[in-house]
């Protein structure tokens, strides 16, 4: 019964940190390296939190695509120019980038921190 215990002990664990662990080929960026980036018009930012998160607050440049409408809209974006992606803490946004790095972009880049870190 502990052999068991221990099993489903270290399962659950590696699955919660496999969503933790940034994904490869995923460039992480910081907030501030953000504002540093944001003038760069040969980039696409999105934001892929929900309607109502990004009209509350946002930033502006960002387009939003939530995170559930992504896999269906990511044909909108070129796979030519780099794509920026923020949430709210970093988790819905590595999430995507690891959906748009299978979809085929080879630029992609997570917002570490999202909304959350932003001031």
């Amino acid at each position: 019964m502990d052999y068991l215990n221990y099993l489903l002990l270290a399962l659950v664990a590696f699955f919660f940190i496999q969503r933790l662990v940034p994904t490869k080929g995923v460039r992480q960026i910081s907030t501030a390296e953000l504002k540093k980036e944001l003038q760069d018009k040969n980039k696409q930012y999105i934001d892929v939190r929900t309607q109502g998160e990004f009209k509350a607050k946002n930033i502006k440049g960002f387009k939003n695509i939530p995170l559930h409408q992504l896999a269906d809209k990511a044909d909108q974006l070129s796979k030519e120019k780099e794509v920026i992606v923020i949430c709210q803490s970093g988790m819905r946004s590595n999430k995507a980038s690891k959906l748009l790095r299978k979809k085929g972009f080879k630029q992609v880049t997570n917002v570490k921190g999202g909304m959350s870190a932003w001031v």
